[in-house]
């Protein structure tokens, strides 16, 4: 038999974090050193007081199907974290949780854009937002993002973009994989634009809490901005929770109840003790802690991968302002930055991403998570300085 396959399954994509990974692990299992610097993911473990609240969870019967959208108890717990975090009153009717904030993006493109509709997306940026509006057939379109700007938008590039085909913005800050970080000026700026033009958004502020210097800005929380957007979080990065799948949103309550469907034909649900696990994570000062701890560690951490990275011959690193990830240019030693991705974790055990995976601006770069210990980071620029200086002619 001949399978035949969609042709939208050409449309998408993939997360070469992932791959890397993959091929790492290969390495490793043959008995090589490697230096995991690829996955965006913290290296710290979830904190034991949520641990603890899942499994207290579970044991008093939260192992059943719950509501598609979430429990109503968590829905509103949830509510009043985001409304405290961006200043928006919120409700728990605005409030949809799912088995990860991947769904929320998927959701929210095929409840509003259709094919040849134009999705501005950020390049460099997360690869799922192009590879998911590129899969329901809609076009994405680069909203470049550079480095002698600190990797912010230009608003008035931005604008230029804007076409009557235009539907949906998808704005990402702070940014993987660069750790920019929109400014209150910028976010007032796009709120002006995306109303103007009668613009969704979809505004990832699923870093929002790993922020270095000052205050996280949340673009859902510019005025006149609840009533057309879609706020992404989840609680991977803050709690270091990437494997108990669950994401949230806050958005109208009409698009809630879009999700609401969607959730019923695709997960039916989120588990329901990574829900009360949410709980935990939102109320209790244990883990406003654990959060202030982490953050405080990945501070150190940037500044020492940055002061390392900007040594070595032929790097200029920018000291981003937020996540968990740097982004140096790499163009004057020479390589390509697939090639020097691809040599790094080949030849001396550095498993780094190539910027291009994360779009055509990111051409001449590479992405470093410095989710990692000091101890790791100063390893893994030993060998890239090691590499670079001895295979960069002259």
């Amino acid at each position: 038999m001949t399978i035949r396959f969609a042709e939208r399954l050409n449309r998408l994509g993939t997360e070469s974090a992932f791959e890397v990974l993959a091929h790492a692990r290969l390495l490793e299992a043959e008995g090589r050193s490697i230096v995991h610097l690829e996955i965006g993911e913290p290296d710290f473990a979830t904190p034991d007081n949520i641990i603890d609240a899942a499994v207290r969870a579970m044991r008093d019967g939260a192992t059943h199907y719950t509501a598609a959208s979430g429990i109503r108890e968590v829905r509103e717990k949830t509510a009043a974290y985001v409304t405290r975090h961006t200043g928006v009153p919120t409700q728990f009717e605005n409030i949809v949780l799912t088995p990860g904030s991947k769904n929320l993006l998927l959701f929210a493109l095929l409840a509003l854009v259709e094919e040849e509709d134009e999705v501005i997306v950020p390049d460099p940026g997360y690869p799922i937002y192009r590879s998911l509006v590129e899969f329901i057939g809609a076009k994405a379109v680069s909203l470049p993002l550079r480095q002698e700007n600190d990797f912010r938008a230009d608003v008035d590039e931005l604008a230029r973009l804007i076409t009557p085909r235009t539907r949906m913005l998808v704005v990402n800050s702070p940014q993987n994989p660069t750790g920019g970080i929109l400014t209150r000026a910028d976010c007032e700026a796009i709120a002006r634009l995306a109303i103007d033009h009668d613009l969704i958004v979809l505004s990832d502020e699923i870093y929002n809490r790993l922020s270095y210097d000052g205050a996280h800005v949340s673009l859902y929380g510019i005025d006149g901005m609840a009533e057309r957007t879609i706020y992404m979080d989840g609680l991977s990065k803050a709690w270091a929770m990437c494997g108990w799948r669950l994401g949230f949103g806050a958005m109208p309550v009409a698009i809630a109840r879009k999700m609401d469907t969607l959730m019923i034909n695709s997960s039916s649900c989120a588990a329901a003790f990574t829900q009360w696990a949410a709980v935990e994570a939102f109320d209790s000062p244990e883990s406003d802690a654990a959060v202030d701890r982490m953050v405080a560690e990945f501070s150190h951490r940037r500044d020492r991968i940055v002061e390392l990275l900007n040594e070595i011959p032929g790097f200029k690193c920018r000291r981003p302002a937020g996540a968990f990830y740097v982004f140096p240019d790499i163009s004057a030693t020479g390589f390509g930055d697939r090639e020097l991705a691809s040599s790094l974790l080949d030849e001396v055990g550095v498993a780094v991403l190539p910027g291009r995976s994360f779009g055509p601006v990111g051409e001449g770069h590479i992405r470093l998570s410095y989710a990692a210990s000091i101890a790791n980071l100063e390893e893994a620029a030993r060998r890239i300085a090691q590499y670079v200086g001895a295979a960069v002619p002259g």
